[in-house]
């Protein structure tokens, strides 16, 4: 029965992304059926999709958070940054964030934002929520020990985190993977933003994101 209502809920999905393409004037018959390589992309295609790694944190209400399961069947952006950040993050998030508010209710639903943080010294589970709660509430935090970040980081295949030293009042730097990795339907990734994508960028890709592998998510 699980098998028959994930194949039944992807392919709901494929149509919602059938009428989005028709609506951006894309042709609706070939929709889900191209390639990640096939497509104009304002992000980085990938020489081969990467699976989305098998993770397990804790959210911010305190409870684990177990990535594959949690979001099986939708478009995932998994962005590993920190609260402190002064660029990359607020910008990516603040990005995403101004697409999704003008997307269709059917893509809002399809795309979960996962944030894991690379500072877990000052990024409690209450203050990621605050954080991601000035882009958007349904933004998932994650974070975990030092342990648990550094494994989650080498499963994503990016790079390790690391603080700097701190200045004379305490605060500090750390430097982190700026991309957001973007896995589709069929939990992998084809394309990768890097720092710097627009709201335009998002707004031209998301309904392409939710297209490719969704046939292969349904069958």
């Amino acid at each position: 029965m699980g098998v028959v209502m994930v194949r039944l809920r992807a392919l709901a999905l494929l149509l919602v992304v059938l009428a989005a393409a028709s609506a951006c004037g894309s042709d609706p018959t070939t929709a889900g059926e191209h390639e990640a390589a096939g497509l104009e992309w304002r992000g980085t295609v990938l020489d081969a999709p990467q699976p989305k790694p098998d993770i397990t944190l804790t959210d911010t209400d305190g409870r684990p958070y177990d990535l594959r399961a949690r979001t099986e069947g939708k478009l995932t952006l998994l962005f590993f940054g920190y609260t402190h950040c002064p660029d990359a993050c607020p910008l990516q998030l603040a990005g995403i964030a101004a697409s999704l508010e003008r997307s269709s209710a059917a893509v809002k639903e399809a795309t979960e934002v996962v944030f894991v943080t690379t500072d877990p010294a000052r990024d409690d589970p209450a203050t990621l929520r605050r954080y991601l709660d000035g882009f958007n509430r349904r933004f998932v935090g994650l974070t975990g020990t030092p342990e648990q970040l550094v494994a989650a980081q080498e499963a994503a295949g990016v790079a390790i985190a690391g603080a700097e030293e701190p200045d004379a009042d305490g605060d500090y730097v750390v430097g982190h993977a700026t991309q957001i990795l973007a896995f589709t339907p069929d939990d992998l990734a084809h394309v990768v933003y890097p720092a710097g994508i627009r709201q335009g960028d998002w707004a031209h890709d998301l309904p392409q994101l939710l297209s490719v592998g969704a046939w292969r998510a349904a069958t």
